[in-house]
């Protein structure tokens, strides 16, 4: 029997509890820096290409990382280690923008802004992998779906939280206590990590990486299920991130200060909180496959309304809206991951989808850039809408064991 949100968080020694913290307190420090940088930048240049470039400075070191992360959790045997590690460097990173804001750095301040988000790219890798690994660990598979809907709702609540205090702080007191904040929160992950005793399982004899890359490679795409519902989500944010280019429409189209900024950052995480919410208690067993189609397809609408509308409390109510369905989908491919992949393949598996999910938000944050600078803001995140409606209408059709997946089949 799937074991109660009690003792779901009393099992293991308070386990899972320690786990929720470390991803939490990676999630503030990361969301902070994301949308003080974003801020800073475009301060700086007004320019949404610039914006565009902070998502590529990003991803390139987690694209060429990620993989081999995922074998390295896989084939070695300390995760904690590993989430140890991703702390780390994201607090170097945080550290490296406080000296920035300070001014205590020559030279071109954009470029060394680019730098120190660089080094979050490195972060990332390791974080998506050390993290499932764990939760597979901790959390007994009968209960995968209602510890992935907890797990997001956490992370929801990180991602509200985050955005409206970078915004707060920069408004109130200033970016270098922003960014100093973060470096102090993954300070905390690191400690959360440190307190978590569990038996890890024996590390596995050590494939060569390539061939172990490989395999998981292999994995991912012989399972239609797995491989259309990440095809899914990347193509989604690819094309619907309207979040990178907030700090244009907060400025240009609402003419608010980075307050502003904070609450649009925090208001799709505010949706997918009460959508976490509600499905922990009514969790999706029945046509899971639909509602992740349509949840997709709900998001995609909701970023058209966004461009369409000038006021900013509409606007904050629509990526609310976006948010609720983006929490579905959410929680629908990390409960099919989970139950769809082997435990020995969990951390190569997790980068695979680390690279679909995380590179599509940081390639689709240059793509709206781009896009903005050759058709105008609002038509770039229209057409990012639109492309969103198109990816759902062609997966229904191309994925049918998607469409029609039922979460029992993968049991």
């Amino acid at each position: 029997m799937p074991l109660s949100i009690n003792q779901l968080f009393t099992s293991q020694r308070f386990a899972f509890s320690k786990l929720l913290a470390f991803r939490v307190q990676m999630l503030l420090a990361y969301q902070i820096m994301a949308v003080v940088a974003g801020w800073h930048i475009y301060e700086l240049t007004h320019d949404p290409l610039a914006l565009g470039l902070i998502g590529l400075a990003e991803v390139i070191p987690y694209f060429s990382s990620a993989l081999f992360a995922g074998h390295a959790v896989d084939h070695y045997y300390s995760r904690r280690f590993f989430a140890i590690l991703s702390s780390t460097a994201l607090c170097l990173s945080a550290l490296a923008l406080t000296a920035i804001a300070m001014g205590m750095v020559a030279g071109d301040t954009v470029l060394w802004i680019y730098a120190a988000i660089t080094l979050t790219g490195f972060a990332r890798a390791f974080i998506l992998p050390s993290y499932n690994t764990l939760f597979a660990i901790i959390v007994p598979r009968a209960t995968f779906a209602r510890g992935a809907s907890l797990g997001n709702s956490f992370f929801q609540i990180g991602a509200v939280v985050g955005p409206a205090t970078g915004g707060l702080l920069v408004g109130f007191a200033s970016k270098a206590a922003a960014y100093a904040l973060a470096s102090a929160l993954c300070a905390g992950a690191v400690i959360a990590i440190l307190r978590l005793t569990i038996q890890e399982p024996a590390a596995k004899e050590s494939a060569p990486v390539f061939k172990s890359i490989a395999e998981g490679l292999r994995f991912v795409w012989s399972n239609q299920v797995l491989f259309s519902a990440q095809m899914l989500d990347m193509f989604a944010v690819l094309f619907g991130g309207a979040i990178a280019l907030l700090p244009a429409f907060v400025q240009d189209v609402y003419q608010v200060g980075p307050e502003g900024l904070g609450i649009l950052r925090a208001t799709p995480a505010l949706g997918a909180i009460l959508t976490g919410l509600w499905i922990t208690r009514h969790p999706i067993n029945l046509r899971a496959g639909r509602w992740l189609l349509s949840a997709v397809a709900g998001f995609g609408l909701c970023i058209v309304a966004f461009a369409l509308s000038t006021s900013f409390w509409l606007s904050a109510v629509i990526l609310m809206a976006a948010g609720a369905f983006d929490g579905v989908s959410v929680i629908l491919r990390s409960t099919i991951m989970q139950l769809a992949t082997p435990d020995g393949m969990r951390g190569r598996v997790s980068a695979i989808n680390g690279i679909f999910i995380g590179s599509s938000n940081e390639i689709g944050a240059f793509e709206s850039g781009v896009m903005a600078r050759l058709v105008g803001l609002v038509p770039s995140v229209i057409f990012g809408g639109l492309m969103t409606l198109g990816v759902v209408g062609i997966t229904a059709k191309k994925a049918p064991k998607l469409r029609e997946l039922e979460l029992q089949q993968l049991n």
